[in-house]
């Protein structure tokens, strides 16, 4: 049970945007990628998750849990990705965007139960009716982190998911997440341009030679 990137390279009308990259990332782990802005990490993470733009290519393999990914559908890949901005439905409560993330395959009570279940687990419990306009930045975090997690993904991909966050909570919410990715035992993938941000596991340098 693993995420691997096997000498995974992206290009762009024959551009190579970093140079190879080869990592395993064990279950219940979080690896880091580090690179200033436009090396090509936010594409790495598109390359994974398999919504990258027209006009770019991957060479190499993604791997996750002995599933080659590169032809599958983004649909298809069970990999979440979370992203700086929260993207939060601001026109739905927090148990209306909970809904969004959840399998469809069970009941409204089912659904429910999942749902107050992830809330206990995160200290919001009584959160579940609450206007999501009423939340702070770092409780917009966890219910972000929370509906993503709902999807039953196999691996997640962290965008820059602290930059947005002061620094109080910026470690409040990274200990969240190592604490969720720990009790689900799925493999995680972070980048960053701060190696603050980290959350342990290995740290490898995205080098970067043009857009992203």
């Amino acid at each position: 049970m693993s995420l691997e990137l096997e000498n995974l390279q992206v290009s762009y009308k024959g551009n190579h945007l970093f140079l190879p990259v080869d990592l395993t990332i064990p279950q219940g782990r979080i690896a880091t990628i580090m690179g200033p802005s436009g090396c090509g990490k936010s594409t790495l993470l598109a390359a994974i998750a398999g919504n990258l733009e027209y006009g770019f290519e991957v060479k190499g393999k993604i791997i996750l849990n002995g599933r080659e990914l590169n032809s599958t559908r983004m649909e298809k890949r069970k990999v979440g990705i979370l992203f700086q901005d929260d993207l939060l439905f601001p026109h739905f409560d927090v148990m209306g965007n909970l809904l969004f993330g959840i399998s469809g395959h069970l009941s409204v009570n089912e659904k429910h139960s999942r749902i107050m279940s992830v809330l206990e687990r995160a200290g919001l419990q009584d959160f579940a009716r609450r206007d999501v306009a009423t939340l702070s930045g770092g409780q917009k975090a966890r219910v972000s982190l929370l509906r993503t997690l709902l999807s039953e993904p196999e691996a997640v991909l962290f965008d820059e998911p602290f930059s947005s966050l002061d620094k109080p909570l910026r470690s409040s919410f990274r200990n969240f997440v190592h604490e969720q990715i720990m009790q689900l035992n799925i493999p995680a993938l972070l980048v960053t341009h701060d190696e603050a941000d980290s959350c342990g596991g290995r740290i490898i340098e995205l080098e970067g030679r043009g857009l992203g």
